[in-house]
Parts: structure tokens; C-alpha cells; sequence
């Protein structure tokens, strides 16, 4: 039978309602979708051993006679038990599955049959655990060839993927290729259906890494194109020119108790660079943690200030909204750079007492404020401004286009006093995004292609290194009695752990868990907090406050500590199952002590045995540069594992690295070429639509 490829899964044979719906839960519903299911990885059962050569922990394919078969029910977990003994003229292997009572109808003593799977050993000998079985020679699926394995769901197993992927394959042929042939010619690549094909079913090693190629070319080719078009799209929008103010950056430069470092001078130079065009500003500023973003922004305020424009800054968080507006409120106490804070809870301007929140909107509007500092409902809320020029935008540095839109309302409400009306003259703020998690150059530039890219790379002179060290457990003790020495001196603690709630299969350290042994058994005279995903955006600011405020001793928190808290007296931060986390995270954590003048401490716990996990925990205590630490997660774990599409922004990827370099440069080249010639794309109208499919994607997911 042909199928198409709007086909419906539930019009394959013997694909009833229950399987249709655990194809679902994969989001595969259709032919397409479950050709665009890519194998997660491969079997190599190409070669065909003998028995006697099966060794434990190896994925091996035989080719055996069954001598018995039978179910048994296991007393224990009430599961039923498949056994089969297998042989041929080297030797003989039991071969065991779960849960699958019908394999004794498709194979019988007597039966010759290729077996695929991962051999295990046990007190009476080897034994294939659930190997995937074919009796037939030629046309193998599931044996004999590149086996590919799928991602799965409750109830739907690799060879239900398999079969149906192989009976549907030849819809791959009607893909439409849509790269220009100018491009595939370049760079050598495969046909799109031939890649397709190929990295299903692929017929040697060679054709699955072209297909391998080809898909991954595709997917970071889109992440660049779509880059490439908002900085087209960007250019067609005007942008208020702010002048650079020399004597006013110098005395506000000047005046502060420190000198600004090298890097932090690079950077503001950029911007006030940037800022003084008529086309505006999309930078990325990016600093390890404590590296003195916050006054770089300040400089570029100030300037827009001076040149009569508004300024808004928004923070992930309450807490980390009121910790900015105390910093920029006494960095500007002698410039009369007029600052206020809106968040769900609270609205004031300068060091005055709380007001209302319609009379705090009534001065943004009327021009009385310069700087407004707020979470992200700042451009949510029927705030409008009188004259909005700069626009920074703190820990969330993915804000994108539709809500940059949105600002262009607000800019124009000050002109046409009517937040609706968007006429040609409107002027677009400059974007300055923020982020303290280091990411590698070669990293930022493919996920942010969309953005310039600013680095602060060297600490503020004069900080105290924090103090990191391994703690194996008979060492657990000892430190516990030092974190109660650090409280005793005033100070604060972080614990951080893996979980929020205990598991029995991981075996690692729960907040919840820990939280209540710390209470009861370690620290009982101690108070102690806990923070969690979990918990409501009120109950969060309220323990984060409580904190602030020292009324809490030690927090017992997940991973939610990682960026956009500021806890100065805090000077201890223990992380428990420190292999767990990624270095760079590991990093932040790090940073969320050491911000006052105390001498701060980490503390890795670790109960690993793994070499590679125990080498990475001594590359952060021999590190203390983020950006060195990100370059070698990069290396130890891969990009999937270190930023989470959420945190970072980037599209998710099904097929490709971003360790993937040379397919990087070349997808950016192929971009710049297409752009070059035709920014609107018309020229290559299967590419536009690719373009357009793959933004949609995004912002419904």
C-alpha cells in the first residue's frame, strides 16, 4: 500500500486505538510525524557470533535453535516471566522477557531464529535480557542490520516503532527537499527523502552519518535563519539615537568607590555605542556571577537619562526586582536619576514611601520617571511611558519579538496618548539582555545569532575567592560542625539537592527529605527553610524574603537558587549529589555566596564512584572562571545536559549538537548567502515557508 504523508497513524495495520494512543503520547499522529521521530540511537547487529563468544555487558546478535520455551509467573512482583533455551554448535544461553507471555506462540522448540539484545550474567550463567527476535534472513528489521532505537512511551516498544516506521518508509520519497540545490550542491549534502530513509533503516555506517549530516545541517540552518530575519526585521525598525554623555559618564564613573574593570569598560563602550544609532540595539551581556553587570546597565541608564529617555528593567523575580532597585537607587543618589519599583506587591519611587500603583503609572507616563523597575507584567500591565528608550531585561534574555512589539505600544503611548494606535513613526527601545550563566563564545553565538554579544571575563578587584572542597562522607560530620560554627558568627547557609520529592529508583538526596533530617536530627536548634519549583510564586518570595531578612538560618532548596538570588550574609553553600548537577550549574550555585565581604565556602558532597563525575567535580574546585568551566562541561557532557532549552532559548534539538562546529559554520554561511542575495526569501519560497512552519513551532511549544 502507498501512504501519504497526511496519512493518519490509526489507518496502519494493526495499529487499533490502544496503540494510536501511546503514538500520541509521542506526539506522532501522523505518517510525517513519525517519519520525523528520529532514532534516538543505533544496534550494531551486523555481525552474527557464536554463542560460546557472547560476553556479559555486550550487545550481541546470535543465530540459535530454541530447545524450550515457557511462562512462568514470578512469586515476588506477580509479573509473567518468558524463558527460552537457545544453542547452537558452540554452545547454549537462556534468553528471558517480561511481561510478554505471547512470544510462546511465535517461537517454538524447534524454531531457528536471529536474537538481538544486551547479554547480562547472573550465578547460573549468561542470559539475553527482552532480545528482539526474527526468523526470517532477508529483509530483517529488528536483527542482522544498524538496528535504530527509539525514544518510548508507557505500553509501545522499539518493534512496534520499527514495524511501523518500516511499512511507511516510502512515503519518505515524497518529502519535499526544501534547501536550494545551490546550497545541497556546496556542501555535498543529501537529498532530504534520502536522508530520511537513511536514518531509519540506514543500509551502512557511512550512509547514516550523511543522513545524520544532512538532518543536523537542517535543524541549526533554521536556528541561524531565524536569527538572520529578526536582525533583517530589526533593521527596518527606527531606534531613539542616544547620545554618549562623557562628562556625565565620567563623573558617574568617577564617583563610585571602585574602578570599573577592563571588561566592564569594553562592554558599556559597546553599548553606548550601540544605543547612540538609529536602528536599535539586540545585545547580550554576559557576565560570570559578581561581575558587575548591573553597573555596566547603569552607565547606559544614565546616559538615556540625561538625553530625556525612559528606561525599563525587568527581573525574573520580586526579590531580585527590589535588590536592583536598591542597587541603582544608590548608585544614582547623587545624579537625580529619578527610579521606581512596580512588582505585583508594591510600588514607590526613589527612597519614598510606598504609593499607589495608578499614581506610580500616572508619573511613568507623564515623563516624572527615568528608570522603572518591575518583573515581567511591567509590559503585561497597562503601563504606558512617556518617552521609553532602553529597555534591559534581566535573567530572561530570551525576549523576543512579539514582545518587543508590545513596548512599541507603550513607547508610542507617551506620543499619541493612545496605547493602541501604532503609526510609522513610532521608535523601537534598545534591547539590552542580561545573563550571569556563563556560556561559552562558541556556544552564545549559535544560540543567540540574534543578538550582539558583550562578555564581562574578569572579577571586580579585591573579592574573596570562595573556598571549594570535596566532601566525601566520613568527612559529612565535621562538616556540619562547620557550617554551625559559620551561623553561630551570624552568617547564613544553601543546601541544595537533586530532588524535590525522595525517589527510590534515583537513590539521591530530596529537599523535602532533607529538609526534615536537617530540622530534626542535625540542626534541631537551627531554623531551617525549604524552596522548590513546587511551591506558589507567593510562598517562594515569601521564604526568599525571610532569608533576605535573616529569619532563616539554612535553606534546603533545588536548583530554583541557581540564578537571581542575592543573599549577602550567606556564606555557605553545600550541594548535595554534586555529580548530579552539570559544572556550569555547579558554578552557579557557587555564586550565590562570596556577594559580601565574608569569607564564603562550597561544599560538594559526593557518595560517586564514577571517575569521569569525580573529575569533573575537581575541575570546579581547581576553577573559578565560569566561562573556562562552561568550555569544559561543553566537553564533559554535551550541550543538551548543560542548558535546557528553557534556560537558554534555543529551539530544541532533535538530531544536532551544538558541538557540532563545522555544520554550524557551515549552516551560518548558507544563511548569510541566501540573505545576502534576497532577505525576503521569495527567491526560495519552500524555504520561507520552512522559515515560517519552524517559528510557529516555537510558540506553541
Amino acid at each position: 500500500m502507498r501512504y501519504q504523508l497526511s496519512t493518519e497513524i490509526r489507518s496502519l495495520p494493526g495499529v487499533g486505538p490502544k496503540l494510536e494512543k501511546r503514538f500520541s503520547k509521542l506526539g506522532i499522529r501522523t505518517i510525517q510525524q513519525l517519519l520525523a521521530n528520529y532514532p534516538k540511537r543505533y544496534d550494531d547487529f551486523r555481525t552474527t557470533i557464536p554463542i560460546v563468544r557472547v560476553s556479559p555487558g555486550s550487545r550481541v546478535h546470535i543465530k540459535a535453535k530454541v530447545d524450550l520455551i515457557d511462562n512462568r509467573r514470578s512469586p515476588r512482583r506477580r509479573m509473567m516471566i518468558t524463558e527460552a533455551l537457545l544453542s547452537d554448535e558452540t554452545g547454549s544461553i537462556k534468553a528471558v522477557w517480561f511481561n510478554q507471555p505471547f512470544i510462546t506462540r511465535q517461537l517454538v522448540p524447534g524454531d531457528i531464529a536471529y536474537f538481538a539484545g544486551k547479554a547480562e550474567s547472573d550465578q547460573y550463567g549468561f542470559q539475553l535480557m527482552s532480545p528482539t527476535f526474527e526468523k526470517r534472513k532477508y529483509e530483517q528489521t529488528h536483527t542482522g542490520r544498524i538496528v535504530p532505537v527509539y525514544g518510548l512511551t508507557e505500553d509501545l516498544t522499539a518493534k512496534q516503532i520499527r514495524y511501523a516506521v518500516k511499512l511507511v518508509l516510502s512515503a519518505a520519497k515524497t518529502i519535499p527537499d526544501w534547501l536550494p540545490q545551490s546550497v545541497l550542491a556546496k556542501y555535498n549534502l543529501l537529498p532530504l527523502n534520502e536522508a530520511v530513509t537513511n536514518i531509519h533503516f540506514p543500509s551502512s555506517a557511512q550512509n547514516l552519518l550523511e543522513a545524520q549530516r544532512r538532518l543536523k545541517f537542517n535543524e541549526l540552518f533554521l536556528i541561524q535563519l531565524r536569527a538572520a530575519i529578526t536582525r533583517e526585521e530589526l533593521k527596518k525598525e527606527p531606534a531613539p539615537p542616544i547620545p554618549f554623555n562623557e562628562e556625565i559618564t565620567k563623573r558617574f564613573t568617577g564617583s563610585l568607590p571602585f574602578v570599573l574593570t577592563n571588561a566592564q569598560k569594553k562592554s558599556s563602550w559597546e553599548i553606548l555605542q550601540d544605543i547612540g544609532k538609529r536602528q536599535p540595539m539586540n545585545r547580550l551581556l554576559e557576565g560570570d556571577v559578581g561581575s558587575g553587570k548591573t553597573l555596566v546597565a547603569a552607565i547606559a541608564i544614565i546616559n538615556a537619562a540625561r538625553a530625556g529617555y525612559q528606561s525599563a528593567l525587568m527581573s525574573p523575580t520580586e526579590i531580585l526586582a527590589e535588590q536592583h532597585f536598591k542597587t541603582l537607587t544608590k548608585l544614582f543618589e547623587k545624579e537625580s536619576v529619578h527610579v521606581a519599583l512596580l512588582t505585583g506587591s508594591v510600588a514607590k519611587i526613589n527612597q519614598q514611601s510606598t504609593m499607589t500603583k495608578k499614581r506610580l503609572k500616572e508619573f511613568a507616563t507623564a515623563g516624572k520617571i527615568d528608570v522603572i523597575i518591575g518583573t515581567h507584567a511591567l509590559i503585561q500591565e497597562s503601563v504606558s511611558f512617556h518617552r521609553l528608550g532602553l529597555v534591559i531585561v534581566d535573567e530572561q534574555h530570551r525576549f523576543g519579538v512579539q514582545q518587543r512589539k508590545k513596548l512599541v505600544r507603550k513607547a508610542a503611548a507617551g506620543q499619541t496618548r493612545n496605547p493602541q494606535s501604532v503609526t510609522p513613526n513610532n521608535l523601537l527601545p534598545h534591547l539590552l539582555s542580561m545573563t550571569a550563566t556563563p556560556i561559552p563564545r562558541s556556544l552564545a553565538l549559535t544560540v543567540y545569532g540574534d543578538l550582539d554579544l558583550s562578555i564581562i571575563d574578569e572579577m571586580p578587584k579585591g573579592r574573596k575567592e570562595i573556598i571549594t572542597k570535596i566532601i566525601t562522607p566520613h568527612k559529612r560530620q565535621n562538616t556540619y560542625d562547620f557550617i554551625r560554627q559559620e551561623i553561630r558568627s551570624g552568617r547564613q547557609a544553601f543546601v541544595v539537592c537533586p530532588l524535590i520529592d525522595p525517589s527510590d529508583k534515583l537513590g539521591v538526596k530530596s529537599v523535602k527529605q532533607e529538609a526534615e533530617r536537617l530540622d530534626k536530627e542535625v540542626f534541631p536548634d537551627l531554623r531551617i527553610g525549604m524552596l522548590h519549583g513546587k511551591l506558589g510564586t507567593q510562598r517562594k518570595e515569601r521564604v526568599m524574603r525571610e532569608m533576605l531578612e535573616k529569619k532563616i538560618d539554612i535553606l534546603c532548596a533545588t536548583a530554583v537558587v541557581e540564578v537571581g538570588i542575592d543573599i549577602p550574609n550567606a556564606s555557605v553553600m553545600m550541594i548535595e549529589g554534586a555529580e548530579r548537577f552539570g559544572l556550569a550549574q555547579l558554578h552557579q550555585f557557587r555564586g550565590r555566596v562570596g556577594r559580601a565581604e565574608h569569607q564564603s565556602y562550597c561544599f560538594l558532597f559526593s557518595e560517586t564512584e564514577s571517575q569521569s563525575s569525580i573529575d569533573r567535580l575537581h575541575a570546579l574546585v581547581a576553577s573559578k572562571n565560569g566561562f573556562e568551566l562552561a568550555e569544559k562541561d561543553l566537553e564533559f557532557r554535551g550541550p543538551g545536559d548543560m542548558y535546557g532549552s528553557r534556560q537558554t532559548g534555543l529551539p530544541p534539538l532533535k538530531i544536532a549538537s551544538l558541538t557540532d562546529y563545522q555544520i554550524i559554520k557551515e549552516s551560518k554561511e548558507a544563511v548569510t548567502t541566501l540573505m545576502k542575495e534576497n532577505p525576503s526569501l521569495t527567491t526560495w519560497p519552500l524555504v520561507k515557508r520552512k522559515a515560517e512552519q519552524f517559528e510557529r513551532s516555537l510558540h506553541l511549544e
